[in-house]
């Protein structure tokens, strides 16, 4: 959750072509941007000019892309979703790891990524899950839908883990799942504010050790 969470681009470097083509890849370029300092900073503190300006937009061009700030914020968590994925795909798709085996790769993945960014960036989902919820329906219903399709790739290597006697039959793996990611995304905001790996290895042990245990 904590890797890159932004493609690094040169931003102000936009391919040539036709109008389109140009259209899409600063508007493109404009979400990228936006996930990087949305996973930072957060979205109300975020202020549009600044994403213009990293970009080489001109200021007051942004609503030739976007029809307001909240459809550019849906944009990023949209753009934040798919990159998500695709990583998920690649970690929890590894068949020569045991199901087990895939999710602790999954933390570590995490852990290395929150290193990395020097404790600056956790997770887009649960950074604006705890600035949004209250203020915005749509984003609490959006944001909310993305974590439960997280819980549902884990309640599915959980159950793969069941399968294959790496966890004990009986098992609830959507309950565990949620778990999970209940106490995942408490671990990452935590080690945010404390800036240091304990809290996330505290959790990933107890879990690993206590929760999964045979």
């Amino acid at each position: 959750m904590s890797e890159n969470h932004t493609r690094h681009l040169s931003l102000n470097a936009i391919p040539r072509g036709n109008r389109a083509a140009n259209r899409t890849d600063t508007r493109n370029a404009l979400v990228w941007c936006g996930t990087e300092l949305l996973t930072e900073r957060g979205f109300q503190i975020t202020g549009i000019d600044e994403v213009l300006k990293r970009v080489g937009v001109p200021k007051g061009s942004f609503y030739h892309y976007f029809k307001s700030k909240d459809h550019f914020g849906h944009a990023v968590i949209d753009n934040y979703e798919a990159y998500y994925a695709k990583k998920m795909d690649r970690i929890f798709g590894d068949t020569t790891q045991s199901p087990l085996q895939r999710l602790v790769n999954f933390t570590v993945n995490a852990k290395n990524g929150m290193v990395k960014f020097d404790f600056k960036r956790g997770c887009l989902i649960g950074n604006l899950g705890q600035e949004l919820a209250a203020l915005d329906t749509q984003f609490r219903e959006r944001l909310e839908g993305v974590l439960v399709s997280w819980e549902k790739r884990v309640a599915d290597c959980l159950r793969e883990a069941i399968d294959l006697g790496e966890l004990a039959p009986g098992q609830d793996p959507q309950a565990l799942s949620r778990f999970f990611w209940v106490g995942w995304e408490g671990a990452i905001l935590r080690s945010k504010l404390m800036r240091s790996l304990e809290p996330i290895e505290q959790f990933t042990s107890i879990f690993f050790r206590s929760v999964l245990a045979r």
